[in-house]
């Protein structure tokens, strides 16, 4: 069932979507739909993870694998046809700090898979037009990638404010007829249009609640994450780089992971004018920033007779807060260090799932606990951060010796049993992984 293919993976059809795009930026594509064919579909399902949540009618992906050659078919015949319907939205609630909670689409397995193909058709269009500034969820390109690009502009000087910004609620927030506009400039099919509508007006079920919006798209959607890039590519990263910093006085650099965003300005004066426009700009699109957590802060580098350790201002971005400090050789550069609510979070989920499975095995807790720490290390172990990640470990001991403590009022486990516990199961030791400065 699989067609010819590139060495990376993308098909020859879609080698001829990348070249026009990157050929005729301003040109328009007329025939898409018809490359989402049985071998798209067929590598849109083998790209999904095996452990996925099913969504409303409970299908993994196992079970749909068992006859994958007839249910794709079908599945294609539907999609040609104008028969194929989006199944609800399952919602789910993913706890956040605060007591707040932050809603997830789960979308049934097949639709997911009808996503994914769309995804990989309209990536091979929008990839040649995305710019530089934008990091989040893009090939070969990671929340890493845009630090040390942060860190590139700081290193040089350029930056003597940083402007923080937070878009509230913006995945629900999203103007579906802005976007339907956004997609037509490039986009021109209509069977391609409508195929992305039935995966944005799709019914919410919510327990045993089915609810609609006019606006949004759903976090956990396998195409969300490219249409809310498309979005703040015209909303944000094309005014800012074309538009906006032409008319500034000094350099200005824009770094962008999803929503996620900061602006590093070489003048005071820029950055009051591009704040002050920044909310009116993002407005039009129905987004709104966040009064509290949006700020301007100077940034500069602490003068040379500056005592002390560290530098008074800080910003967060992807999870780190970011500050001046003092080097080895009592130079000043920036550094990180996990941001505190990040902490509190996985030391948060690492308290709970010890509590909620402390009557496993010892060794099946090990190995969890294991493979979460490591988790955490691969994207928090970068350099200078290292102080944060022992605390991860101690309190990672200390919330797995409590709640072994309590799995018996008989034997109590006392620190030296659970020290001799650690070298026959022991935790990984902290680790930079990721060299971010000077890069």
């Amino acid at each position: 069932m699989s067609d010819a293919s590139t060495s990376g993976g993308m098909s020859l059809q879609l080698l001829e979507v990348v070249e026009r795009a990157r050929r005729e930026p301003e040109g328009r594509f007329h025939s898409l739909a018809h490359r989402i064919d049985v071998p798209a579909l067929e590598r849109a399902y083998h790209r999904m993870r095996k452990d996925a949540a099913a969504g409303v009618d409970g299908v993994t992906k196992e079970q749909y694998g068992q006859d994958l050659e007839k249910n794709l078919q079908d599945l294609h015949a539907r999609m040609k046809a104008k028969r194929y319907r989006h199944q609800p939205i399952r919602r789910v609630h993913i706890p956040k700090e605060g007591g707040k909670t932050r809603p997830i689409g789960v979308s049934a397995f097949e639709d997911k898979v009808v996503q994914d193909a769309l995804r990989e058709v309209l990536e091979a269009i929008y990839e040649q037009d995305f710019l530089d500034c934008s990091y989040g969820f893009r090939p070969g390109r990671s929340p890493h990638d845009a630090v040390r690009t942060l860190d590139r502009v700081v290193h040089r000087g350029k930056v003597n404010w940083i402007l923080e910004a937070d878009i509230v609620s913006f995945f629900d927030s999203l103007d579906r007829k802005e976007l339907k506009k956004m997609l037509e400039v490039r986009v021109a099919d209509g069977s391609m249009l409508r195929l992305i509508g039935k995966c944005l007006h799709v019914g919410v079920l919510e327990g045993v609640e089915l609810s609609t919006s006019e606006t949004g798209t759903a976090q956990g959607s396998v195409l969300s994450p490219l249409l809310g890039n498309i979005y703040l590519h015209y909303a944000l990263d094309h005014w800012f780089e074309r538009r906006v910093k032409p008319r500034l006085h000094g350099q200005a650099t824009l770094i962008r992971y999803a929503d996620d965003f900061v602006i590093g300005f070489e003048s005071k004066g820029d950055a009051k004018r591009v704040m002050d426009a920044l909310g009116e700009r993002l407005e039009h699109f129905g987004l709104t920033l966040h009064p509290d957590k949006t700020r301007l802060l100077p940034f500069r580098r602490p003068p040379k007779r500056q005592e002390g350790g560290k530098g008074r201002a800080t910003f967060d971005f992807l999870g780190f807060t970011f500050y001046w400090a003092r080097t080895r050789k009592g130079r000043w550069a920036m550094t990180c260090k996990t941001r505190s609510a990040s902490l509190r979070r996985f030391i948060g989920s690492v308290y709970d799932w010890c509590r909620r499975y402390r009557h496993l095995p010892v060794a099946v807790q090990h190995k969890a606990l294991k493979r979460r720490i490591q988790g955490h290390f691969n994207y928090f172990g970068v350099s200078g951060n290292f102080t944060s990640l022992l605390l991860v470990i101690e309190q990672v001991r200390r919330a797995w010796y409590k709640w072994l403590c309590r799995r018996s009022q008989r034997k109590r486990l006392t620190w030296e049993r659970f020290a001799d516990l650690l070298r026959d199961f022991p935790l990984p030791r902290p680790r930079i992984m990721v060299s971010l400065w000077g890069t």
